[in-house]
């Protein structure tokens, strides 16, 4: 399996919100919209609505809203591995796309440089990328894939290293976690209770440790996958 310089990836995850607590929330003009939506998702499925259904909007970028952004980088230090922890977090997602945009800009301006997240060239790239075009934002270099060649794209994804090319495969981080005994990133909370979290609770600290955590789960599967050794606990930095 191809590795790269483990210091050119930086590894990332975000958590997603419907941009309303409810769907009683939405102007006519967006239930409507919803209702569109929620009709097709409700094929076969007899006891939901539309009002119900509105807790999962939060996994489409043309419905919902990025609260989180955590991205971890490995560095060595005396032949030990370390990887530090940084998050944009807030109820803001224009300001914490814009900060996260500034961050990887910069980091991504030297030399090769690589995104990974698991599933993340079906849900988190794109889904950044559709969230910076409705807040009229630019779209960093290394999140940009139009006009390219598929080996130009610098995206990489533990989901997709792992189906070995069977393209009807879908496993969870938490799954494939397990299977490679690498301690699970929902010991305490699991992405069905982010909207709950957010919307009823608003803990956004308890959130961002949730996606710390995921970031740290993909970077050990990351090195599992690739033949590296993982990163002690120790060695895991929050900045």
């Amino acid at each position: 399996m191809n590795s790269y310089p483990l210091h050119s990836i930086l590894f990332l995850d975000i958590e997603t919100v419907p941009q309303h607590s409810s769907f009683d929330k939405l102007t006519p003009e967006w239930q409507d919209l919803w209702s569109r939506k929620a009709t097709y998702l409700m094929k076969d499925k007899t006891t939901e609505t539309t009002e119900s259904t509105y807790g999962s909007a939060g996994i489409y970028a043309e419905f919902g809203k990025i609260i989180c952004i955590s991205c971890g980088i490995i560095s060595k230090s005396h032949e030990e591995k370390k990887l530090l922890l940084k998050s944009f977090y807030g109820d803001d997602e224009r300001l914490l796309l814009q900060q996260f945009c500034e961050t990887i800009s910069k980091w991504g301006s030297g030399g090769e440089k690589y995104l990974c997240a698991h599933n993340g060239k079906e849900f988190d790239f794109p889904y950044i990328c559709r969230r910076l075009i409705v807040h009229h934002l630019s779209i960093p270099a290394i999140l940009d894939i139009s006009g390219k060649k598929k080996w130009e794209i610098q995206h990489l994804d533990t989901m997709e290293l792992w189906k070995f090319g069977d393209y009807k495969n879908y496993t969870s981080l938490n799954l494939l976690s397990h299977i490679l005994g690498i301690p699970t990133p929902k010991d305490d909370i699991d992405g069905s209770m982010v909207n709950a979290i957010y919307w009823q609770e608003h803990d956004l600290e308890r959130i961002v440790k949730y996606c710390q955590k995921d970031v740290v789960t993909v970077a050990q599967v990351y090195l599992r996958l690739t033949g590296e050794t993982a990163i002690l606990p120790e060695n895991i930095d929050i900045k």
